[in-house]
């Protein structure tokens, strides 16, 4: 199969080329420009901080691209051929963390560039994370050597790559490749003829981690777009990465965001004119004119084959470096595709009999029934300490797959089973804490924008409701008064026909209210027990020592003796969309 590798054939006579995409991460200030200026020969239209306001502000706003060339490395595959390592360079500032987030999901290969002086900080630790969601292989280079005094320079590097050793010890990067460098000997200010260092180390290494990315050029097409500018004469130029199917000259395209399809007029991949783009290149479209100012970013894809959603079933995981609990109603920064948007959460798991059962990849079972959880499950978590204690779940073990139900403030395109992390990224920038809460994939959309009518109620989530009261008094044989189950404005008929529990093991049913102040009738089918009938007609001891004119310590002391009482249990369980509210017992 041509497609299966990112690999360019632009004519029989032409040499292989292959595309792998490296992704320069890490904190504001660790150098991923200036590395990725040492390392790359052809800079694309978005690369080195062409941006007025990045220059101006001396800091990455928006992904750059470049591009290194190299002579194709023998585990590759037979040459002659090209590897071409396109290099991503993402923001590191704080607050730009979507733009970053939507440039992992493009990224084969990634760099985390940390300041050698400073080790791991917060953003380092975020890339790491998204690093460990998006991404397959990683390299991290220290850099910034320049700054070490010369004499303890290779001791501060050897010290500081074990201590990175150590923080990805626990991570899927274990053992990766560290190289040291100075991308920019003597800072931004020091002239262009300062060579860097390190460097061509580095490439070998790059060269040795790179692979042959699983790519399919089948399907719709679906490009990220991260610059748009127009040619006068030619049309309007996109580039982006495909990140799906391929696109050929003459096809037609949409851009969802504009509500328009344009036909593809040329296509270049960095400078160099192509006829045909597949998934994991990154390459320039030109389509008939429309104005640029429209479409910074965004997608463009196969006409209508993405979806605008109001509302999403995802399957999730919590980020285990998110300080806080991940609760039911709370609303958060959640990045679909390349979107982000607020989004309020709703989590459930399983039902308790099924928590070990295999996870589900990319689809949704809606015929099954699913517990609510006022937060996410994890390890300590409140609710998880509940149903311990109500062992309805074993021995307090953990659903090995959980969802979420977000609901966006305003509609998102994307398409199917595609990445969604949810963030907050309100949290004080400079707190020493991780804003990435948790990961999923998208299962299942919804478009219509009446959703809570249309589509919610076939959403099976259940609450277990659990009521208890106390037995007043015996009736007969086969009935007790029982009390403090209802409130007294509660309308008791809606109850009658449920089954209870009595402490003591009979098994009753509600009958109907009994008087005025939230009493009610329970008949037990199979009668009360001998001892139970015993335990509630015997009076209290206080009955003898009550005074004769004491009617009131009378009355008390007729009733079941209130230190021990009889309990009545209601269990019952209620689906979060149900409009009737019905009430059901298993």
């Amino acid at each position: 199969m041509a497609g299966s590798a990112a690999v360019a054939a632009p004519g029989p006579s032409a040499p292989r080329r292959l595309n792998v995409n490296v992704g320069v991460l890490g904190h504001i200030d660790s150098g991923k420009t200036a590395l990725a200026r040492a390392l790359s020969t052809t800079g694309s239209t978005a690369a080195f901080d062409r941006a007025p306001q990045s220059r101006a502000r001396g800091i990455t706003l928006d992904l750059g691209f470049s591009c290194l060339r190299t002579p194709l490395p023998p585990h590759l595959g037979p040459g002659p051929g090209e590897l071409q390592l396109t290099l991503v360079d993402c923001p590191g500032h704080a607050s730009l963390i979507r733009t970053i987030i939507g440039g992992a999901q493009i990224i084969d290969l990634m760099m985390l560039v940390i300041d050698v002086t400073k080790g791991m900080q917060t953003q380092s630790a975020e890339c790491l994370v998204i690093g460990q969601i998006a991404c397959q292989k990683m390299v991290v280079v220290l850099n910034k050597i320049d700054l070490l005094p010369e004499g303890k320079r290779q001791a501060a590097i050897e010290k500081m790559m074990k201590k990175m050793q150590k923080t990805l010890e626990n991570s899927k990067f274990q053992g990766c490749p560290i190289a040291a460098v100075a991308a920019k000997p003597g800072g931004p200010e020091a002239p262009e003829t300062v060579n860097p260092l390190g460097v061509s180390e580095l490439i070998e290494v790059l060269k040795s981690q790179a692979y042959l990315p699983t790519r399919d050029p089948t399907g719709p097409f679906l490009m990220a777009i991260d610059h748009c500018f127009s040619i006068k004469g030619q049309g309007t130029v996109m580039t982006g990465t495909v990140l799906s199917g391929s696109v050929s000259l003459g096809d037609n395209v949409e851009i969802p965001a504009l509500k328009v399809t344009k036909k593809v007029k040329s296509m270049q991949m960095f400078h160099t004119p192509v006829t045909y783009a597949m998934q994991g290149d990154r390459v320039g479209v030109c389509v008939t004119q429309f104005d640029p100012k429209l479409l910074e970013r965004g997608l463009i894809c196969t006409p209508e084959s993405l979806q605008t959603i109001h509302a999403a079933v995802i399957s999730l995981k919590k980020i285990q470096y998110f300080r806080g609990a991940l609760q039911t109603k709370a609303k958060f920064h959640i990045t679909v595709g390349h979107e982000t948007v607020m989004g309020r959460v709703m989590f459930f798991s399983p039902a308790p009999a099924d928590f070990s059962k295999e996870p589900l990849e990319n689809a949704f079972d809606f015929e099954k029934e699913y517990l609510y959880q006022e937060e996410y499950l994890s390890k300590g978590s409140k609710s998880s300490e509940e149903n311990k204690e109500n062992d309805q779940t074993g021995e307090g073990q953990l659903p090995r797959q959980q969802w979420a139900l977000l609901e966006f403030e305003k509609p998102v395109t994307c398409p199917k089973f595609c990445l969604v992390i949810g963030s907050k990224l309100d949290t004080d920038i400079h707190a020493n804490t991780c804003r990435l809460a948790f990961h999923g994939v998208l299962l299942q959309g919804m478009e219509d924008k009446n959703y809570v009518e249309t589509f919610l109620p076939k959403l099976k989530v259940y609450k277990l409701k659990h009521k208890e009261g106390q037995v007043e008094r015996v009736l007969d044989d086969y009935s007790v008064i029982g009390r403090s189950l209802f409130k007294k404005e509660t309308n008791i008929q809606i109850f009658v026909g449920l089954q209870v529990k009595l402490s003591t093991g009979e098994d009753g049913v509600i009958e109907g209210s009994f008087g005025q102040s939230g009493k009610f009738k329970i008949r037990i089918p199979n009668g009360l027990k001998p001892d139970t009938k015993v335990f509630l007609t015997v009076p209290s001891k206080k009955k003898s020592k009550a005074g004769k004119g004491d009617t009131a310590k009378e009355d008390e002391s007729s009733k079941v003796d209130s230190t021990q009482p009889v309990t009545i249990s209601l269990l019952f369980k209620r689906y979060v969309f149900d409009t009737q509210k019905k009430m059901i017992q298993s």
